[in-house]
């Protein structure tokens, strides 16, 4: 085990091993939560009613003979880093896989079972749950943590010897910037469809890359990997659905015939969404106005199911050989201010002492905003009540697993802004970069600088300072180009 120091942040650990045959398993187990569990996504208190498709944990296995890695993907809006510790550990248990090599990445559809909720440990060592949590969600979180490790030891049993390939594809018109700069010269995120006071998108426009990754196995399936980056926020509702991520492993495998696996890893996106505020003729069926201004619908997500699934298969039967190589590990901790009242504290904090009790008391009607700008402010005044007391910066992890020279999966512990994988990306010396959010933790919005002056609901829940996204940016390429040897 080589340990690396890098100037921006301490690491933990690297590891690269020696290979011998690269084999590679996958392995699929259900976790859709019982009717009547929380669902996280909005500031309610949402419980489901309905099941409209099954959520699940996939897991592809990696092995060369000397190490072992895996990258698993949870149809969760988030998994917290205290239930992805226990995921982590229990995987460990069940396989001896390096703790360090193990990814568990988060889908982020909003319609899912609460895995972000159990927040650390009491004297005693049992997990702390907060007061909203019923006995349904504290068994949901159990069986899940359970579950990743059943995951994690069929993707062993099913290892195969593999080879590898990869292909780039588009899916255009179904990912959009959600921010927005208005004529009062704000910014505002999702301001509605056809809003006469937008000016224009505030940001660049987003990623409509469609990545996929071929894994063929001898006398086993192949195994494809698709990652593209769009909030799954697009049905709401008291309704468990994975959303455009699990719908699309359905139709990719649909239009194979079942001849393939399939896993759709998010990435980069913290600030596109599915919202198209001036669309086509054509382009809103299939889509309802919900609470907060937000056009949402379950047959919406159906279309970008179908459109991501049609990028990934026009290139399927052409994708490019990859050589393989060892696999290698690494995590290191990138040090970030923590972004704090401004102003008189005292002032801030009582605003947002006054404006939470209400939001929790029902009492929303008496708050001087509505739909998405309500979201905005509430979201404001929780982030400055929970960092009242919060040291001047925050140490995040981030994780990365490579193949070679060829491939290599990087995890952020939150929800990175588009150009920050555009950035990471371009920067990878990988021939294949496949960054993914939400991965082993949940720690909030990494906006960059701009958005702490332009407003918006990102940065003002960000519990980050302003240098959060380059920080990260600096962070991943130093990671990723430890890795590659």
């Amino acid at each position: 085990m080589k340990k690396i120091v890098l100037p921006i942040m301490a690491a933990v650990c690297a590891a690269v091993s020696s290979a011998a045959e690269l084999k590679a398993g996958f392995a699929r187990v259900d976790i859709t939560p019982p009717m009547g569990s929380f669902m996280p996504g909005y500031f309610k208190d949402r419980r489901a009613k309905e099941v409209l498709d099954p959520l699940q944990i996939n897991c592809v296995a990696f092995a060369d003979g000397k190490a072992k890695a895996f990258v698993m993907q949870v149809d969760a809006e988030a998994v917290s880093d205290a239930v992805a510790d226990r995921m982590r550990d229990a995987i460990v248990k069940s396989t001896g896989v390096d703790r360090n090599a193990i990814l568990v990445h988060a889908s982020h559809t909003h319609d899912g079972g609460y895995l972000a909720m159990h927040i650390g440990k009491d004297a005693s060592g049992k997990p702390v749950y907060p007061k909203n949590a019923t006995d349904v969600d504290r068994i949901y979180v159990d069986m899940c943590v359970t579950r990743a490790a059943d995951a994690a030891a069929a993707a062993i049993r099913d290892l195969a010897p593999a080879t590898l390939s990869y292909q780039r594809s588009v899916a255009k018109r179904i990912s959009f910037g959600r921010r927005y700069l208005m004529k009062d010269g704000k910014v505002r995120t999702n301001p509605g469809t056809g809003n006469p006071d937008i000016v224009r998108p505030a940001g660049t426009p987003p990623d409509e890359t469609v990545q996929v990754l071929r894994i063929d196995r001898a006398d086993a399936l192949p195994i494809c990997v698709i990652n593209f980056q769009c909030h799954p926020d697009v049905v709401g509702g008291e309704t468990i659905t994975a959303d455009w991520p699990g719908l699309t492993r359905t139709v990719f495998e649909a239009a194979t015939m079942g001849g393939a696996h399939c896993m759709v890893i998010n990435g980069t996106q913290g600030d596109v969404n599915h919202c198209n505020v001036m669309p086509r003729p054509g382009e809103l069926n299939g889509l309802t106005r919900d609470f907060d201004a937000v056009d949402r619908g379950y047959a919406h997500a159906w279309h970008m199911a179908n459109v991501i699934s049609a990028a990934a298969l026009s290139v399927w039967l052409k994708c490019i050989p990859l050589e393989a190589g060892e696999i290698g590990f690494a995590t290191a901790t990138v040090r970030v201010p923590a972004q704090k009242a401004k102003d008189s504290d005292e002032k801030n904090l009582a605003w947002a002492m006054e404006v939470c009790a209400k939001h929790e008391a029902g009492r929303d009607a008496e708050l001087p905003w509505k739909e998405m700008e309500l979201t905005t402010e509430v979201a404001r005044a929780a982030r400055i009540r929970r960092m009242a007391n919060h040291p001047d910066y925050h140490d995040l992890p981030i994780y990365a697993v490579s193949i070679g020279k060829s491939l290599a999966f990087g995890g952020f512990p939150g929800e990175p802004f588009n150009d920050i994988g555009k950035a990471v990306k371009k920067a990878s010396p990988f021939t294949l970069t496949i960054l993914s959010c939400l991965t082993n933790g949940s720690r909030g919005y990494f906006p960059f600088s701009d958005s702490f002056k332009e407003g918006g609901y990102e940065a003002a829940t960000s519990p980050f300072g302003e240098t959060v996204a380059d920080d990260l940016i600096a962070g991943q390429k130093k990671l990723l180009q430890s890795l590659y040897k």
